[in-house]
């Protein structure tokens, strides 16, 4: 049995080693390295796969976020709702950009916005929303879109975790987790569901408008060249970076359901484990496991489990060890909301090797060293 390993990205990679050496030497030989067919290609293609009217490519995740404020037309001082229970991206380009982050806690389920503690953090400058699908599950929208639509509040959905999720309302339709918004944003980070070979990033939106705006910030604030109507940024996906995504984009489906069949076989193993909750599937959407994210009972467990695992030669995470409003960098925002919650699952969460490659004895290796922990 190979290493166990938290992401495993050159196995994927061998899988798929002849369509991305190809599709890489294209780039090399056509000498465009900005811009180019393939940057049209895997917009489009990405475009069918989500549904959503307009795919625009840009550098990274963070800008994705960033770019999505600016076009939102928020003055400094304007408040944003978002979790504190996050990746600090989320947070950071609110701060960034002279807004205030209004911290809201989570659900103690699904680890998403608790939708229920809406109206206890929202105020007159409230101006957007930022959702989180966090670990590859998407949030409540419904509520929250009906929240922002009595607020007047910017919808703007961090995908980075999930792309390709689905999201299920109740009059039976389904959207794509980040094409439900005004705007939605992704990461391409390597470890993502759909991963690069370095940085990458889009922004989805069905507005034309919305959408001609993302374009010109991300480009200088131009239409025209040397014509900048706007103060805008530089960010953009590089040219092989998207045709290695378009390949890889052609195997996400399949991405997923080896992610999924792994959850399901951490799922049957700790059922019977007391001190363990597994993730739970919310019905409004389904789970594409960017990560495996269990809650242990207590944080003595939970340090000791990460011993003993490092110990047999199972890697194992924290996502996230400090919330963001307990970080140091972001003390001058006052927190004037309960967020208790999101304290404690940062004390007692603990995330499993998730990857495509993970075969059933390396699964199994992993949930006997789990099981055996917590027997001893």
């Amino acid at each position: 049995m190979s290493n166990i390993q938290l992401v495993d990205l050159l196995s994927q990679y061998h899988k798929i080693e002849d369509e991305i050496n190809t599709a890489v030497i294209d780039v090399i030989r056509s000498g465009q390295f900005i811009g180019g067919e393939q940057i049209k290609n895997f917009t489009n293609n990405l475009e069918n796969k989500l549904g959503v009217k307009h795919v625009i490519p840009v550098a990274n995740g963070t800008d994705a976020l960033q770019i999505a404020l600016m076009a939102a037309d928020l003055k400094p001082g304007d408040e944003v709702i978002t979790p504190s229970y996050t990746y600090i991206a989320t947070a950071e380009v609110i701060a960034l950009l002279n807004l205030t982050p209004k911290f809201i806690e989570v659900d103690p389920q699904t680890f998403t916005i608790d939708v229920n503690k809406l109206e206890e953090v929202v105020t007159e400058k409230t101006k957007a929303i930022i959702p989180v699908h966090l670990y590859g599950q998407c949030a409540n929208m419904q509520p929250i879109l009906d929240f922002a639509k009595k607020h007047n509040l910017t919808v703007i959905e961090d995908t980075a975790q999930a792309i390709n999720a689905e999201h299920y309302f109740e009059d039976g339709s389904m959207k794509k987790a980040g094409c439900i918004g005004h705007m939605g944003t992704t990461s391409f980070f390597p470890s993502k569901n759909l991963g690069a070979f370095g940085d990458g990033g889009a922004m989805f939106t069905n507005d034309d408008d919305l959408a001609a705006k993302i374009r010109m910030i991300a480009n200088h604030g131009q239409k025209v060249k040397y014509q900048h109507d706007i103060i805008g940024c530089n960010s953009r996906l590089d040219t092989i970076q998207a045709a290695i995504l378009d390949i890889k984009l052609k195997h996400l489906d399949s991405y997923i359901h080896a992610r999924q069949y792994a959850a399901g076989y951490y799922d049957a193993a700790f059922q019977n484990v007391d001190q363990l909750t597994v993730p739970f599937r919310a019905k409004h959407s389904n789970h594409t496991f960017h990560q495996y994210t269990m809650v242990v009972d207590t944080q003595e467990h939970r340090d000791g489990l990460m011993k003993h695992l490092n110990e047999n030669g199972v890697p194992s995470n924290i996502y996230y060890p400090i919330p963001i409003h307990k970080q140091k960098g972001f003390q001058q925002y006052q927190v004037n909301t309960d967020l208790s919650l999101t304290e404690d699952l940062c004390s007692r969460v603990i995330s499993l090797p998730m990857h495509t490659e993970l075969t059933d004895e390396q699964l199994d290796k992993i949930t006997n060293t789990v099981i055996n922990y917590f027997k001893s």
